[in-house]
């Protein structure tokens, strides 16, 4: 028998915490069922199955990291407002480190609304990146280098690639110093 007040939310919410415990990965019904105390089957009255609590995990992660990210960058501009997102998306990795593996997942492209909610990140960063001056055809390759950068910083750091002992927070700032000049010069239309 469900447990009384359950939820999609409430399993939702649930299963995103598992996966910052144990890893996106390590996500099943069966794990989250035994966290309320009911049978496995009692949450197919709240989620379709696997497939659906991966998707919701990822939207939900979305919705935060678009938070963190807008209320980073607010306020600031150009290489403050870089830096102000560089910490906010490598906290929100730290903090949420299975939510974060479920962002890595580009969603189907038969699911419209996941597309346009993982859209909704991607357009804080590049309202900052516009005080750069990146013209509109050059904001994907922009954006995709900028978010390699951040994602190869921190999948080396949260995996144990990081083993001398200088301080990582200061590369970690270097690399985020070193983007900011680049986009100062970032190329314009048909410059090589």
């Amino acid at each position: 028998m469900a447990r009384a007040g359950l939820t999609p939310e409430l399993v939702v919410a649930e299963a995103s915490r598992l996966c910052d415990e144990k890893g996106f990965d390590a996500l099943s019904l069966a794990a989250v069922a035994k966290r309320f105390g009911v049978a496995t089957p009692s949450l197919y009255k709240h989620v379709a199955g696997l497939d659906e609590l991966h998707r919701r995990v990822a939207l939900a992660a979305v919705d935060d990291l678009t938070e963190r990210l807008s209320a980073a960058a607010v306020g600031r501009s150009r290489g403050r407002a870089v830096h102000a997102l560089f910490e906010a998306y490598r906290g929100y990795a730290h903090e949420h480190p299975g939510r974060y593996t479920a962002l890595q997942r580009a969603p189907r492209l038969n699911d419209p609304e996941a597309q346009a909610e993982f859209a909704r990140p991607v357009e804080v960063i590049a309202s900052v990146l516009r005080g750069f001056d990146i013209p509109q055809e050059r904001m994907v390759h922009t954006i995709r280098a900028l978010r390699s950068a951040l994602h190869g910083f921190i999948d080396l750091e949260t995996h144990g690639g990081f083993g001398m002992p200088e301080s990582v927070d200061e590369s970690y700032t270097l690399l985020v110093e070193g983007f900011v000049r680049v986009l100062q010069q970032w190329p314009a239309r048909g410059d090589d």
